[in-house]
């Protein structure tokens, strides 16, 4: 039977339980405010699942730091999992004020809510530490997915533009950015991937912010220029097959036939000469 679990005013008191749950009452100030339990999950891997009154996500995160610990003294575990529906935004601000990190995202078929997979591992810094808190605002916090592109033109003033096997639309040569890359350097290795050419990077002509389109989540554009050059210059590319058909110079006639609409606004912008620092895009038609 295990024992109560004390912080301060707030106990957790052990329940009858069963076989499969290790089980605790939540009281605070003397009341009985809720549960928490544990389940071994399989080998070094325990979840836990909770319900209370309390309204405040960190009077919560305290009982389950409580029950956190003890799974790792206890039940000998190395790590402790929960999923919650993501909008469940006091529980999931419960876990992680715990010391729970977002792992990912759970998908469930339908239209419900999916589920974030939060977890601790016994060797996690503390919570309440530089390295903890930090690690923990890391795992939470929303990112914003970079594009880098390059504006390169021939002596005759046309653009490069590539055609992808993925979209019917023609593009600016570029890509994502990885975690950690800079994007002047992610936008130079796109190019020896992509297209197998050295650039180098100039000025940067703006960052233009992407609105959601066709299923993809916004973005934020960073357009380096990369200079006149010789036109022949595409004669010595080596294509990636997977991502890249075939490039093409084009004049404005053949951008606004071809380039995808972010390309043919963007490129408008440049060409008018009207084009800040930074920039949002308008949403273009699904």
């Amino acid at each position: 039977m295990p024992v109560s679990l004390r912080d301060d005013d707030l106990a957790l008191e052990p329940t009858s339980g069963s076989d499969e749950f290790t089980g605790f009452a939540i009281v605070l100030g003397g009341e009985r405010l809720g549960t928490v339990a544990l389940r071994r999950e399989g080998p070094g891997t325990a979840s836990i699942r909770w319900n209370s009154r309390i309204e405040k996500p960190f009077v919560v995160a305290r009982a389950l730091r409580l029950a956190v610990a003890h799974a790792f003294d206890a039940l000998d575990v190395g790590r402790v999992e929960v999923r919650l529906s993501t909008d469940d935004t006091r529980d999931v601000r419960a876990a992680s004020i715990a010391g729970l990190r977002r792992e990912g995202i759970v998908r469930r078929p339908g239209d419900g809510a999916d589920d974030v997979l939060m977890a601790r591992l016994v060797d996690d810094p503390p919570a309440d530490t530089r390295e903890g808190f930090i690690a923990i605002l890391n795992a939470g916090l929303p990112t914003k997915r970079i594009i880098s592109q390059g504006l390169v033109r021939d002596e005759r003033g046309r653009v490069l533009l590539c055609e992808l096997t993925y979209k019917q639309e023609w593009d600016l040569p570029g890509g994502v950015i990885e975690v950690g890359e800079a994007p002047s350097v992610g936008l130079v290795r796109e190019l020896e991937e992509e297209l197998g050419t050295t650039v180098e990077v100039r000025d940067l002509l703006t960052v233009n912010w992407l609105p959601a389109w066709r299923g993809w989540d916004d973005a934020c554009i960073f357009l380096f220029d990369l200079g006149v050059v010789d036109s022949t210059i595409t004669d010595g590319m080596t294509l990636q097959p997977t991502e890249i058909k075939a490039v093409h110079w084009c004049d404005p006639a053949d951008v606004r036939d071809r380039a995808t609409d972010a390309a043919i606004e963007l490129l408008e912008a440049v060409d008018a000469g009207s084009l800040p620092v930074y920039r949002e895009a308008p949403k273009q038609p699904e």
